[in-house]
């Protein structure tokens, strides 16, 4: 299985990340920025998630990151480049 095949799978089975990935990004849109870090924003859904909630904790894998800020900005064509991307090895 393939890290983009690895990923969907894992995306399909935690949905609610996604939400969170969107949610805390406009977060960041709507206080200005015009570029940021996907990584920046995973790591706040994993602090939401550990600490300041009792719901459960997103282990996500750092690999799924990217593919998370391709997908963002594949849903929202108007922020294409918010999140800075490299080409990926598997592409």
């Amino acid at each position: 299985m393939t890290k983009k095949q690895r990923w969907w799978k894992w995306h399909k089975q935690n949905p609610v990340f996604y939400q969170l990935f969107e949610h805390y990004s406009f977060v960041a849109i709507n206080k200005g920025h015009k570029k940021l870090s996907a990584w920046l924003i995973v790591n706040r859904i994993r602090w939401e998630t550990a600490i300041e909630t009792t719901g459960e904790d997103y282990k996500i894998n750092n690999d799924f990151i990217a593919y998370y800020s391709r997908l963002f900005m594949h849903y929202h064509p108007e922020y294409s480049g918010f999140f800075a991307t490299k080409k990926l090895t598997t592409e």
